[in-house]
């Protein structure tokens, strides 16, 4: 559900395929949201209705529960860490001490009106020294752990909770955006070696930095593809219908390009702009070997790769996928990447994490589940 389109997909894994099979797919403009959060509960409920309507009707299936998939401004990534003594007297470690490290790293962290939607382990140090793989088995007396905690906004996901439920379908998990997204865009080679995959909708951009296989970082930026179109609006004094087409390239044959190339480099900047500053303040300012992947709308702004080469001084390039194989379909655009993701994490969504502790991680996504359904209505 994002501020300018909501999408639905409908996709089913066949015996033996690696990729799921894409059965329907449904799109409405959004109406009564504002950088990813609700204004207005009914018009947004209606947008949800006709994306799900389209959905049905090109799958064949009754949509009654869902996959969603969340952002906006208030997303973001917080990082900290918490230690237990080793529980059992002979000093090995269980998933319990694990759970219970996890616990107190989340206490030591201000949760003010924000809920965790996500738990993603970093490291591990046992009796001060780092442990790479399997934490559980091996022996010690104190077990550290790192980890990035995605949080939403409690009120943000209470109303769009909300809206899902008033639009007749049932939430199955709530996934941060970004981590749907990075299913499809980044392969496993690029999140060990360091990428980040960069989300821009219409009003927000998402910033996720991958690096060892695992998440390491999320941030929101309140900028998005909307600013490059209403700059253009406003320098060239044409509708937004027509800019919105510009900034995808699509101009006349005969056009002077350079006014608008100008415009479109000034708000690709506000963006790079803060982008950099992240990753200077994670250490990560040029040291991404995988650079930058794109997806979302904004994704498809002209001339974005050499834009974001010559600013990060990192590999770019606009986000592909190969679910499809050969067939031509719109799907491929990178503006449905983060709906396509959901699809990939439906199949094994307890296991999604693909870290060492999938027993673990699977406890704190039924608990994360359970307080989802008591924030809903």
């Amino acid at each position: 559900m994002g501020s300018a389109t909501t999408k639905v997909v409908v996709g089913e894994f066949l015996k033996g395929e690696k990729n799921p099979k894409i059965i329907g797919a449904g799109e409405a403009k959004t109406f009564g949201m504002r950088h990813g959060y609700v204004v207005n509960t009914a018009l947004v409920t209606a947008s949800v209705q006709n994306a799900v309507k389209i959905a049905e009707e090109t799958s064949g299936i009754k949509i009654k529960r869902a996959f969603v998939s969340v952002g906006g401004v208030s997303m973001r990534g917080d990082i900290s860490t918490g230690s237990v003594i080793i529980s059992k007297a002979d000093g090995e470690v269980t998933s319990l001490d694990v759970e219970k490290a996890l616990e107190e790293s989340e206490n030591n962290l201000n949760l003010n009106n924000k809920k965790v939607i996500h738990v993603f382990p970093i490291s591990y140090r046992l009796d001060g020294k780092e442990v790479f793989g399997r934490i559980e088995g091996m022996r010690g007396n104190k077990l550290e752990i790192k980890a990035i905690f995605v949080t939403y906004s409690v009120p943000h996901l209470e109303d769009l909770l909300e809206v899902i439920e008033k639009a007749g379908v049932e939430t199955i998990d709530v996934i941060s955006s970004s981590f749907a997204g990075s299913q499809i865009a980044l392969s496993d080679k690029q999140k060990i070696v360091g990428g980040a995959l960069v989300d821009i909708g219409s009003e927000t951009v998402s910033l996720a930095v991958f690096e060892n296989g695992l998440l390491v970082s999320l941030q929101t930026f309140s900028i998005g593809g909307e600013d490059i179109t209403n700059g253009i609006a406003l320098g060239l004094k044409i509708p937004l219908e027509k800019a919105e087409e510009y900034k995808k390239g699509n101009t006349p044959d005969d056009y002077n390009r350079k006014k608008l190339e100008e415009i479109i480099d000034a708000r690709l900047s506000d963006i790079f702009e803060l982008i950099e500053n992240h990753l200077k303040k994670i250490k990560r300012s040029e040291l991404l070997p995988a650079g930058i992947v794109f997806i979302g709308g904004g994704a498809n702004t002209m001339n974005i790769e050499e834009a974001s080469r010559d600013s990060l001084k990192l590999p770019a390039k606009v986000g592909t996928t190969d679910i499809f194989g050969n067939t031509k379909t719109k799907l491929r655009d990178p503006s449905w990447f983060n709906a396509l993701g959901l699809i990939i994490l439906s199949k094994d969504s307890d296991n999604s994490s693909h870290d060492s502790l999938g027993s673990v991680y699977k406890n704190i996504k039924n608990a994360i589940k359970s307080s989802i359904k008591q924030l809903m209505p």
